[in-house]
């Protein structure tokens, strides 16, 4: 299990999924420091030194050659090259190929879908080009649109955690959502068949 550079970038109808860069620190500073990002940001940061920081950390994170490594991603948008968040694929265990999706868009662009765009193609690549078997994404309990994102794609909520951990002082609700490689495959085919086939 490998990344090919010929994997990335990644199009979609809207969106270039690509490594992050230099360049992106301006745009990764207008949402990586908000404190409701914090909550499932892999580098925590406070202040734009900081998050200097976590561009490099996220600009290293190119490919999955063992468990442990991680695959981020940043979500530019087509028509303008804004960055409006990033999705990272991270490889938890290898001799169960599993693995865990997180992803962070700015408040300001987030209603558009294109975080389950994103999230799509990054669970096309995580099945079809790394041979990942089953997916797992955390999600806040009070996040409602993250929950309906996650059942918009087919995942099922496998575990709910009642005030497990202290988050800015408050008791949190972390949900876990997973989906199977064959469940995913399953899903794209009833999505590509025409709107008279498909099952209600």
């Amino acid at each position: 299990m490998s990344k090919s550079s010929r994997s990335l970038p990644i199009e979609t109808d809207r969106l270039v999924l690509r490594c992050f860069e230099r360049r992106d620190l301006e745009a990764l500073s207008d949402y990586h420091v908000l404190p409701a990002v914090q909550r499932y940001a892999f580098t925590r940061t406070r202040d734009r030194d900081q998050v200097a920081e976590a561009l490099k950390v996220m600009a290293g994170h190119v490919s999955l050659q063992r468990a442990g490594d991680t695959l981020t991603l940043a979500m530019i948008r087509k028509s303008d090259q804004q960055l409006l968040g990033h999705v990272s694929l991270h490889w938890t265990d290898s001799t169960a190929s599993q693995g865990e999706v997180r992803f962070i868009i700015n408040p300001v662009h987030a209603g558009f879908g294109f975080a389950r765009e994103a999230l799509s193609a990054l669970f096309d690549l995580a099945f079809g080009h790394f041979h990942i078997h089953r997916l797992m994404v955390r999600s806040d309990g009070r996040n409602h649109h993250s929950i309906k994102l996650m059942q918009g794609l087919g995942m099922r909520l496998e575990a709910h955690y009642r005030e497990h951990a202290l988050f800015q002082g408050e008791w949190d609700e972390e949900l876990h959502f997973a989906i199977l490689d064959r469940e995913w495959q399953q899903s794209s085919k009833v999505r590509e068949l025409p709107p008279r086939h498909r099952v209600a």
